[in-house]
């Protein structure tokens, strides 16, 4: 009877797993049955009640899950945020040299709200990095955080990080902060753009940071720190060895003729240009016209200052010039006069004064009471004329008071002397200024 009930035990029970919804109240209305057979029965209703319940408590996350993706679709966060340098740093950048921006001030970092990019601050200081990044990232405007760290450009085998000083760990507080040390360690040669970029991100591990965007500088070459020694300025200044000037190199031929001219710095090759633009290019004869442009259009970038020498002739004739030899102002007994308002023998004296001051430029004084101001007559280059050299000398009858010129007269002019004795300096200059 025992082996009847257990096989039909297993038919019931084969039946039961078919029926989810068993009617337990059906057994209760069964007949008692022997002890044993109670407590198999037992046994079944508890597995079977356990392996419904374990298996409807696995559909219900599932139908849960499907249910929330049907009726919340998900959406990528955008930043409220954004980090930005508020200037450029200033190129050329050199290995070890200090990064600045390009008005020559440390490199400042900016709290901005994003989509109007105007300047915010944070209710509390926010921990910043900066970074190195590949010079060809981004390709579009809108990258994700997991494609800037990408873009990371860590140092190579064996070298130092590629940025060092104020890197890591800074501290931005009210929406700004200043990067006063920072320089990089290594070139961007070795890279396959050849170009970096400074990035900057809220620190990793911080809460707030999927709510702030990174940001980055434009792409920029570093030099070898090496490149630095040679590098031409920008502007240069006078005082700079003649090689600083484009397409002039640090011991090459062309510095080596400057050097054997004695043309070893800009105010002394722009004062050779004054004087004498024909020899200057002739001592550059081996540089080409377009290179010839490039070097004097770096020269005339300097500053002249406000520096004027003096220069004094005979019959009191002094000519003003300016740190490269130009000249600014002429007074003939004590009166001003423009190179325009010369006849030409006047010109080619004032032009042999000019080569004589020139070729006597240590010995030159200074001149405090003309005013730095006047304008330069840029537009006449006092140059060798091909008359030849143009001598003013006073008459062998001293007492006649007559000068008299050697050269070539304006056309028109009747007489290569005229005569002053006797007359106020008033008169003169008024009779000067009506030769023809």
């Amino acid at each position: 009877m025992v082996d009847r009930l257990r096989g039909d035990q297993r038919e019931d029970q084969t039946r039961l797993r078919d029926r989810p919804m068993w009617d337990l109240r059906q057994t209760l209305e069964f007949d008692p049955l022997p002890s044993g057979v109670a407590m198999v029965l037992e046994d079944l209703l508890r597995q079977m009640v356990r392996e419904e319940v374990e298996r409807s408590i696995g559909l219900i996350p599932r139908d849960l899950e499907r249910q929330s993706q049907m009726q919340i679709p998900s959406s990528p966060e955008i930043p409220l945020y954004q980090l930005i340098f508020k200037n450029q740093p200033k190129t050329p950048i050199f290995a070890g040299a200090r990064i600045q921006d390009h008005e020559g001030s440390p490199l400042q970092i900016q709290l901005v709200v994003g989509p109007t990019r105007s300047p915010c601050s944070s209710p509390s200081p926010i921990k910043i990095e900066l970074v190195v990044l590949d010079g060809d990232f981004p390709s579009h405007d809108d990258w994700t955080s997991e494609e800037f760290e990408k873009a990371l450009v860590k140092e190579r085998t064996g070298r130092r990080p590629l940025l060092s000083g104020d890197v890591s760990n800074i501290t931005m507080r009210d929406g700004s902060t200043t990067i006063g040390d920072l320089q990089f360690t290594d070139n961007s040669s070795w890279i396959r753009n050849r170009h970096f970029r400074i990035g900057v991100r809220v620190m990793p591990g911080i809460n707030d940071r999927t709510f702030i965007k990174e940001s980055m500088t434009e792409k920029f070459t570093v030099k070898d720190h090496r490149g630095e020694l040679c590098r031409k300025h920008y502007p240069p200044v006078l005082t700079d060895e003649v090689w600083r000037l484009e397409k002039i190199g640090k011991n090459g031929t062309s510095h080596k003729k400057l050097s054997e001219s004695n043309i070893h710095n800009i105010q002394d090759f722009l004062k050779l240009h004054s004087v004498d633009p024909g020899q200057l290019r002739h001592i550059l004869n081996g540089v080409k016209d377009r290179n010839w442009e490039r070097v004097i259009n770096h020269a005339s970038k300097c500053d002249l200052g406000d520096k004027i020498y003096c220069y004094s002739g005979q019959n009191a004739v002094k000519i003003f010039l300016n740190s490269i030899c130009q000249v600014v102002q002429i007074t003939i007994d004590g009166f001003p006069h423009t190179i325009e308002e010369l006849p030409k023998n006047y010109r080619d004296y004032v032009r042999q004064l000019v080569r004589e001051a020139y070729q006597q430029w240590n010995n030159l004084r200074e001149a405090d009471d003309v005013d730095a101001n006047v304008a330069l007559i840029q537009s006449q280059n006092l140059v060798q004329t091909e008359a030849g050299q143009v001598q003013w000398y006073q008459n062998s009858s001293q007492d006649s008071g007559i000068i008299e010129f050697k050269g070539e007269a304006d056309e028109g002019s009747s007489s290569n002397s005229f005569q002053f004795d006797g007359v106020s300096s008033m008169e003169w200059s008024h009779e000067f200024n009506q030769m023809p």
